[in-house]
C-alpha cells in the first residue's frame, strides 16, 4: 500500500512501526512530543491522535496520566488481547477450527515442558491437580474451584515451555473452550473426572520428563474437550461466565 492510498491513521500505525522496528524507539519509552511527532509523520495533530487511540487499542502504546504518551513493553500477552477478544466471539465450526489451533499449541507446548520442566513446577502442578480432586469429590462439587484448577494447570505448563510467545498465544486462545469447561464442570461430575484422569496422565509424562509421551496425552485429552464442547447445545454457552482468577 502506498502513502497516497493509505488514510492518515494507517500512515501514524506504519511510522510508529517503522521507528519500533528501526530501533529509533524501544519499549518503555516516551515518544517524542505531539508537534514534533506530527510533523515527523507529515501528518495533522489529530490524525496523529487517532493513530495514537489506535495504537492504544492495539497494546502498543500507552498514555499516562501528567507524564506524556510511551511505548508499552510489547508483552507478547498485552498484544494478543484483541484475539482473545475475537475468540470469544467464535460459534460452530470457526470454534472448531479456534480448538484444533490451540490443540496442536498445547501439545508442543507440553512436549517442550517435558524437556525442561523443574522439579518446583512439577510439584506446583501435583498441588494444582490435589486441589482439583478435592473440589470435583466435595459434595456438593466446588465447580468453581475445579475450573480455576484446571486453567492453573494448562497455564503452568505452557509457562513451563519456556517460550513466552507460544504460552501467550495458548491463553488468547483458551477463551472459548474456558467457556466449554464451564458449562461441562456445571452439568456433568463425571466429566470433570475424566478430565482430571486426563491431567493426571499429563502430569505422568511431565514426571518422565519424555516429550512424545506428554503430546500424546495433551494431544487426546484436548481431542476430548474439543468432541464435548461440540456437543453442547446451541446457546448453552450464552450466559457462562468465566470465574475471577
Amino acid at each position: 500500500m502506498t502513502t497516497a492510498a493509505m488514510s492518515q491513521t494507517e500512515v501514524v500505525i506504519s511510522g510508529i512501526k517503522e521507528m519500533l522496528s528501526s530501533g529509533r524507539l524501544v519499549p518503555g519509552e516516551r515518544l517524542p512530543i505531539e508537534k514534533d511527532l506530527a510533523a515527523s509523520l507529515e501528518v495533522s495533530r489529530g490524525s496523529l491522535r487517532e493513530g495514537i487511540r489506535a495504537l492504544s487499542t492495539m497494546g502498543i502504546i500507552e498514555t499516562r496520566q501528567g507524564a506524556g504518551t510511551f511505548v508499552t513493553q510489547l508483552e507478547p500477552a498485552e498484544l494478543l488481547s484483541a484475539m482473545e477478544f475475537w475468540v470469544s466471539l467464535q460459534e460452530g465450526e470457526q470454534a472448531g477450527e479456534v480448538h484444533a489451533v490451540r490443540r496442536s499449541l498445547e501439545t508442543e507446548a507440553a512436549g517442550a515442558a517435558a524437556r525442561r520442566i523443574s522439579q518446583e513446577d512439577l510439584e506446583r502442578a501435583e498441588a494444582v491437580l490435589m486441589v482439583a480432586d478435592a473440589a470435583i469429590n466435595a459434595d456438593p462439587t466446588d465447580h468453581e474451584t475445579a475450573l480455576k484448577a484446571d486453567m492453573e494447570f494448562h497455564r503452568l505448563i505452557a509457562e513451563a515451555s519456556g517460550n513466552r510467545v507460544l504460552s501467550a498465544l495458548i491463553e488468547a486462545l483458551s477463551g472459548r473452550t474456558l467457556r466449554g469447561r464451564m458449562w461441562r464442570s456445571t452439568h456433568d461430575k463425571p466429566g470433570l473426572r475424566d478430565t482430571h484422569r486426563e491431567h493426571l496422565e499429563i502430569l505422568g509424562a511431565l514426571r518422565l520428563h519424555d516429550p512424545e509421551r506428554a503430546r500424546v496425552r495433551m494431544a487426546s485429552h484436548l481431542y476430548a474437550v474439543e468432541d464435548y464442547v461440540r456437543d453442547i447445545p446451541p446457546g448453552a454457552l450464552a450466559d457462562a461466565e468465566a470465574p475471577e482468577i
